[in-house]
């Protein structure tokens, strides 16, 4: 019996992955490897598998040494610690087997694999098993169509322990109607969305009901309301269930904002137990919207389309979750207090802003490249860097871009719990969403929040719990949640603030050196001077950046590194122009 060790790498801190809030839990990791599992249904019973998701417990010597082959699946932000698995299995001989996102994309960077299973697997995966047990495998296997998810099995929640996770995960459509330029999920999985049957959806829940699950499950597609018959199709299905094992689900989704159009559709959501929904809105900006061709945020009849569209989310019922974007052709420096003012009146709490990266193989992508604009750049985690040239001045956009996020997540996370209030005020109340708790869990929930706090943040705490205490009493719960995502929040924004100004001090000290070399002229001890001393204040500078805030694959040893190259060259080129005068 072959052993087949499926190994899911570890994600750096990200917005979304909520490390710092689940610190007050004890939960391990926010979801759990959904991909893998789904692969982990298609090994017929001749195999033994164990999975490793990294984000909850280490890679162990012993695991490595049991395995017969090792499967990996991955996003884009996990390739540091893939790097680092593909290395271990190389070192202890042990086949490797690499799928997913960021495979698809990046397959040809990526060394030390034997065999790459490249978009959707399904269809394909049984007879590359087959020629993997016969020694005639090939290096590539790659899907020629999208699969038909109606022959999707339940993937095997078994194999996890489920205590770890804060939410469950549920797959019901792959692919999305629209063509947003910047966007690559169009292209992994194609612009017709190929939904599960209400049969299949329904039985995964109920393989997470069986195993003890109660709690948050993310119905993780793209965008949920891509086949709106489909999803309208299956949502009484999944009402029907929950009613009768009363509502022990709720649920989550992403779905594209002209939701807000669709009244039957959010009603039925609501009835089936969605109480949150992230949309990627972007930005406020409509000209910058239709030039990336996301005229789903954009009316030619509504004046504040996407303002309207969120407050009609809410007063359905549902919390909306934004997505937002900075560095955005068409931007320019107003679109910072646009940004600040939207997310503030809105009253969207998570509400995670990126630096916009052109992701390879997106139309976004393209357009760059034959405009001339894309930049030698590392493949980022957490806060990809940017890899083309913006039309807004760089230190224009940075600055921006760290004031944004300072503003929103300010350290006494005023302006955090005035959105929470602001949600409150425009969220219509639904009964069976708010499952009743008791005081005593209340108050230790308060407290676990209340402990880890700032002094500086405490007071703005304290009166936003009294707040919802008097006025909506029933969402004591949901507000002490979100206190601990604002919490976590905070915090990594940050970490982001402090690894941009890292390097945005080795920039300026780069230029410094730069311009003291062409001031010297006949001189060597002036530049020597200032070599040495930029070369202190950057390591200082390197040093004084937390302990907290650094992980595997932030950039700062590269960028450090990076800098003393050009600043050694520069000084190289300096020597040789003396010595030719």
């Amino acid at each position: 019996m072959p052993n087949a060790l499926l190994v899911y790498p570890e994600h750096p801190p990200t917005y979304w992955g909520a490390d710092h809030a689940l610190e007050l839990t004890g939960v391990k990791a926010t979801h759990p490897p959904l991909g893998l599992l789904t692969i982990a249904a298609l090994f017929p019973p001749s195999y033994a598998l164990r999975v490793v998701d990294m984000n909850v417990g280490a890679l162990q010597d012993a695991d490595l040494e049991w395995a017969d082959y090792v499967f990996t699946s991955t996003m884009i932000t996990q390739h540091v610690s893939l790097r680092a698995v593909i290395e271990r299995c190389n070192r202890k001989g042990v086949p490797v087997v690499a799928g997913g996102p960021h495979p698809t994309t990046f397959h040809e960077e990526i060394v030390g694999v034997d065999h790459f299973v490249l978009d959707e697997a399904e269809e394909i995966f049984a007879d590359f098993l087959q020629d993997l047990e016969a020694g005639t495998a090939k290096k590539f296997w790659r899907e020629t169509r999208k699969p038909d998810v109606t022959r999707t099995p339940v993937p095997r929640f078994d194999l996890i322990d489920l205590k770890n996770y804060a939410t469950m995960s549920v797959q019901f459509s792959r692919g999305c109607p629209f063509d947003c330029e910047f966007c690559d999920i169009i292209k992994l999985y194609g612009r017709v969305p190929r939904t599960k049957s209400p049969e299949q959806v329904v039985e995964e829940l109920d393989s997470l009901y069986r195993l003890g699950w109660r709690g948050p499950v993310f119905l993780v597609d793209d965008n949920f309301i891509g086949n709106k018959r489909d999803a309208l199709n299956l949502l009484p299905a999944i009402a029907e269930w929950q009613k009768a094992k009363g509502y022990p689900f709720t649920l989550m989704t992403e779905a594209s904002a002209n939701l807000a159009l669709m009244d039957a559709m959010m009603d039925a959501m609501i009835e089936a137990g969605f109480d949150s929904v992230f949309v990627g809105i972007e930005t406020p900006n409509p000209e910058a919207l239709l030039k990336t061709k996301k005229q789903q945020n954009t009316s030619k009849t509504q004046e504040n389309f996407l303002f309207h569209a969120i407050r009609k989310i809410q007063q359905h019922g549902m919390q909306v979750q934004g997505g937002f974007i900075l560095g955005l052709d068409s931007d320019d420096e107003g679109v910072f207090d646009a940004q600040i003012k939207f997310i503030q009146e809105t009253g969207i709490p998570v509400a995670p802003i990126y630096l916009l990266t052109a992701l390879k193989g997106t139309d976004m992508y393209e357009r760059l490249r034959s405009e001339n604009r894309l930049l030698e750049a590392p493949l980022g985690t957490s806060a990809m860097p940017l890899n083309f040239r913006t039309e807004m001045s760089y230190g224009t956009l940075i600055e921006g871009y760290e004031r944004v996020l300072t503003t929103l997540y300010d350290p006494t996370l005023e302006n955090y719990f005035s959105r929470c209030l602001t949600l409150f005020r425009h969220l219509k109340p639904v009964q069976h969403l708010r499952k009743p708790r008791s005081r005593n869990e209340i108050d230790a929930a308060f407290m676990i929040v209340r402990r880890r706090l700032s002094r500086r943040q405490l007071p703005a705490y304290s009166k936003f719990i009294g707040k919802v205490s008097k006025k909506y009493p029933r969402m004591l719960p949901e507000a002490i949640y979100l206190a601990a995502m604002g919490y976590h929040f905070e915090k990594i924004s940050r970490q982001q603030v402090a690894i941009h100004d890292f390097l945005g001090f080795l920039r300026g000290e780069l230029e410094m050196i730069q311009q003291t070399a062409s001031g010297c002229v006949s001189k060597t001890e002036g530049f020597t001077s200032q070599w040495q001393t930029s070369f202190e204040r950057a390591q200082a500078r390197y040093d004084s950046v937390p302990d907290e805030y650094r992980y595997p694959g932030d950039g700062l040893d590269d960028a450090l590194q990076s800098f003393r190259r050009a600043a050694d060259a520069r000084a190289d080129e300096f020597a040789r122009s003396i010595a030719v005068q």
